[in-house]
């Protein structure tokens, strides 16, 4: 298997988990376990804007968001990342549709296995961010983002679970 290929399968077993969550109602979606200020619905907001906007750097091509933003409706706070977010922002990402949220991430997640897939691997090995030490390939960086989603999806499982 090429690593183009890995990381492809990658990206969709994200795809598969975020199927794979309970079916879940606004309040549980929108529930902040334990009073934490990320809900199941930050969790998978984040995880679809952090691979978006990540992979729009790096493939050229614009966000998918463009394409959601209005049926998220949550303002200028949803065109960023949620990176740094303060508690009361990340209370404020209010998203009442499960369904919503699936699709944006499948699209997302889908649009990076297929850019994933057609990488050679010499441009996997490219240096794309030299703020890093040691400086991020092409590789990792596509990596880094499906851990962060896979972390962030099974954190989603795991409140749907508390809440039953």
């Amino acid at each position: 298997m090429k690593v183009s290929e890995l990381l492809s399968d990658l990206a969709q077993r994200t795809i598969d988990a975020v199927r794979a969550l309970p079916q879940l109602g606004s309040e549980q979606l929108n529930a902040h376990p334990g009073n934490h200020p990320n809900s199941i619905a930050w969790l998978l907001w984040h995880s679809g804007r952090e691979a978006d906007i990540q992979l729009s750097a790096l493939s050229g091509q614009p966000e998918l968001w463009e394409q959601f933003r209005d049926r998220f409706n949550l303002g200028e706070l949803g065109d960023s990342m949620g990176f740094g977010h303060s508690a009361e922002q990340a209370r404020s990402i209010i998203v009442n549709d499960q369904q919503l949220l699936l699709d944006y991430l499948e699209a997302c997640f889908s649009a990076l296995g297929g850019y994933a897939s057609r990488l050679r691997e010499e441009e996997l090995d490219e240096i794309i961010d030299r703020s890093w030490d040691p400086a991020v390939t092409r590789g990792v960086r596509l990596v880094s983002i499906i851990d962060d989603a896979s972390v962030h999806v099974g954190q989603a499982a795991y409140a749907a679970g508390a809440l039953g």
